[in-house]
């Protein structure tokens, strides 16, 4: 077979691919006051740390299709300690991704979790250094430093790769997701939101907003 027909084969097959789609929207969040925490021993003596902002979101696929999960490569992420805080503060991630966690502070940091999810203390580790966790099981795992107090997180492990994280207008955008219909659902600090059905289309662009709300 000459190198011609083989390349022909090849674009014949790629147009048989049905094109995947996206998912964007809007997510609006009860209009909370950005919250500075609760003072710790470890403050004594320090300056004042950032504000948190909780209104971001992670907007994702209830479920997913069976090739999206023999598909999943394992990543690299990144969760600074930065003026005494943890920056992202919310963070997605596929499993069998690797975190890091630098210390960009001047003070030392005890990261840690107590989550089923994934249990873990890095220990005591001075400015510059960075320790790595692995989240291999999907779930939310809560950060946290055991130095202070007021310090905490979020790692959001998924088993698929079609979830987003709102930006700071609350608009997110989940990209090549396969035809097919999905429950979307939207995870919160703020409060909660019924999950969407959604049927995305090949090439199309679906959209569906969400509005957080506190339960009674």
């Amino acid at each position: 077979m000459s190198a011609l027909v083989v390349l022909a084969a090849i674009v014949v097959i790629r147009a048989q691919v049905p094109s995947a789609g996206t998912i964007r929207g809007r997510v609006l969040v009860p209009d909370t006051p950005l919250s500075s925490g609760r003072p710790s021993v470890g403050d004594l003596t320090a300056g004042q740390h950032p504000p948190i902002d909780r209104r971001r979101v992670v907007v994702y696929l209830e479920s997913a299709p069976r090739q999206a999960f023999s598909d999943l490569l394992p990543g690299r992420a990144r969760m600074d300690q930065r003026g005494q805080t943890f920056v992202p503060h919310v963070l997605a991630v596929t499993a069998g991704t690797v975190v890091d966690f630098p210390n960009n502070d001047k003070t030392f940091h005890n990261v840690f979790s107590l989550s089923r999810v994934r249990t873990f203390d890095l220990g005591r580790f001075a400015p510059g250094r960075t320790g790595a966790v692995r989240f291999d099981r999907p779930g939310i795992v809560p950060i946290f430093c055991d130095i202070h107090s007021h310090m905490n997180a979020y790692v959001l492990v998924f088993g698929h790769p079609y979830f987003a994280v709102s930006d700071e207008a609350g608009r997110y955008t989940i990209t090549d997701v396969p035809a097919g219909t999905y429950s979307l659902a939207v995870w919160s600090e703020l409060g909660t939101a019924p999950a969407r059905r959604v049927t995305v289309a090949e090439s199309a662009i679906v959209e569906a907003d969400f509005r957080v709300g506190r339960e009674p």
